[in-house]
């Protein structure tokens, strides 16, 4: 037994007589449960990264872009001084009346196979007419690369050099132990242009979304910097769990808040570019939306704010398994359904033509249906055109729930742009009612109350008494805003 671990021990020892002296009981047997509890936490943090660094740095590279551009205008998408989540600078150099001048910028990457594939971020490399790589440490230098395929949606590009015999690092689970929260990792890159650079701390937080359909960030206090863009977020087992992708700070700087998008998205999107060029994206071909708590009262069976609630249902998978507007989807392919993201995020991630059990609620009956995924790339566009523009609502005098309604009229169809279609028109509405509280806005169109179609003011009001009389607190609206549809609960009131 070495020194150092007899002072371990021996302190150990100290506390436990201490303890003992000062408490009695289940007291004691307590404190000592908590005391080699942490005794044995501190004994698994690493004592030196130096080990992972020196295995997994051969594969970390820096790449380096140039973009000619026309003169005294940005490069297309480079992210506006000062935005939070810039993490990546240019060197612009000046032309001179109007004249091309060359753009530069750097990022980093990490080489996923022996024969040359490289994984970065898009925005690392877009627009980039020459990149090129650059080995760590002491490695090839300028070594030209070409793009292999992008996806904007997850910021991620797949790169390919001409070099044989490479070392590489494999992608991790970034949903399995060395990636939770309070895991050790490390961040790997060139941060600011300064070369190769290793970070470490722990996983912050898991399932961080900014801004994309696909986010699952992983959220790191693992010093993060611009130019680290691209680069790895290693697990102690040498695997990537995640892509460096972005920081939030009011400075430029690291603050401690990094974001890397994990190896769970990542390596599904990597295996498409480098079979296919792009992306192959499952679809289900529903338009969905969160359920509130509000609704819980209102949809029959249903018990709390959870799973994807159904709004509308074109000619596509979900269409031809049976699904219906209406139904709130509880679970995919076996996995308990949250929130809309979730789903989105499972569906984009399934494999095209997969056939998937769904299971669904409908008024109050579980259904089990089997959905064949489309493909989004190719199918979304077309089943789901782009809406018209919110049209501007003059007054009508009936008024139900604090909204004036006014059955569908010729006038009204050119007035709102209805496009012939059916239901009740909110010409109006209360500044202070529910339906204003939810976002309702004169324009909207509502087609069904309590699940049954409207047509009239009386078909509306007829949908309100039965909801009062079997007890219920508030009634489930179907909606039209331009053309897109959504559900929402509004409260009955006394």
């Amino acid at each position: 037994m070495t020194s150092k671990a007899i002072a371990i021990q021996s302190t150990q020892m100290n506390t436990t007589r201490t303890l003992k002296t000062l408490l009695t009981g289940t007291a004691v047997a307590v404190a000592l449960v908590f005391a080699q509890a942490t005794f044995s936490e501190a004994q698994a943090r690493p004592a030196t990264f130096a080990e992972l660094a020196e295995e997994v740095s051969p594969s970390v590279v820096n790449i380096t872009t140039s973009t000619t551009i026309a003169g005294r205008t940005a490069p297309q998408g480079v992210v506006p001084e000062g935005s939070p989540f810039e993490d990546f600078f240019n060197d612009l150099e000046d032309g001179e009346d109007g004249a091309p001048r060359r753009s530069s910028a750097l990022g980093s990457g990490f080489v996923i196979s022996a024969d040359g594939y490289i994984v970065t971020n898009n925005h690392v490399i877009e627009g980039a007419d020459e990149i090129l790589i650059e080995f760590f440490p002491g490695g090839e230098e300028g070594v030209p690369a070409e793009i292999v395929g992008t996806d904007p949606n997850t910021d991620i590009a797949v790169l390919k050099v001409d070099l044989t015999g490479l070392p590489f690092v494999k992608f991790g689970d970034s949903n399995a132990v060395g990636a939770r929260v309070g895991d050790w990792v490390m961040a790997m890159g060139n941060p600011l242009g300064q070369g190769f650079s290793v970070s470490a701390g722990i996983v912050s937080a898991r399932n961080r979304a900014l801004s994309g359909t696909y986010d699952d960030y992983i959220q790191t206090d693992a010093a993060i910097n611009r130019g680290n863009s691209g680069g790895p977020l290693f697990n102690m087992n040498s695997e990537v769990v995640g892509v460096n992708t972005a920081i939030l700070s009011p400075n430029g700087g690291s603050i401690g808040i990094g974001f890397a998008m994990s190896s769970a998205v990542v390596s599904n999107v990597v295996d498409q570019l480098i079979e296919f060029g792009e992306t192959r994206r499952g679809w289900l071909g529903v338009r969905i939306q969160d359920v509130t708590p509000d609704m819980v009262d209102a949809i029959d069976g249903l018990e709390a704010a959870v799973g994807a609630l159904v709004t509308s249902v074109p000619a596509g998978p979900a269409e031809d398994a049976g699904m219906e507007a209406g139904d709130v989807i509880t679970t995919f392919d076996g996995i308990v359904i949250e929130d809309t993201r979730e789903l989105v995020r499972i569906v984009g991630n399934s494999p095209v033509g997969k056939e998937v059990p769904v299971i669904v609620l409908r008024n109050g009956d579980i259904e089990d249906l089997v959905v064949v995924l489309g493909r989004r790339e190719t199918s979304e566009a077309a089943a789901f055109p782009a809406a018209v523009e919110e049209p501007v609502a003059p007054q009508e005098p009936e008024t139900v729930l604090g909204m004036m309604l006014s059955e569908i009229t010729p006038e009204l169809d050119e007035q709102f742009s209805l496009l012939g279609a059916t239901g009740l028109v909110i010409t109006d509405i209360d500044s202070e009612s529910d339906a204003a509280t939810k976002g309702l806005v004169a324009g909207d169109l509502i087609v069904e109350a309590g699940r049954q179609t409207v047509l009239t003011v009386a078909d509306f009001v007829a949908q309100i008494d039965a909801a009062r009389e079997a007890g219920r607190k508030s009634v489930l609206l179907l909606l039209r805003r331009g053309g897109d549809p959504r559900f929402e609960a509004l409260l009955l009131g006394e």
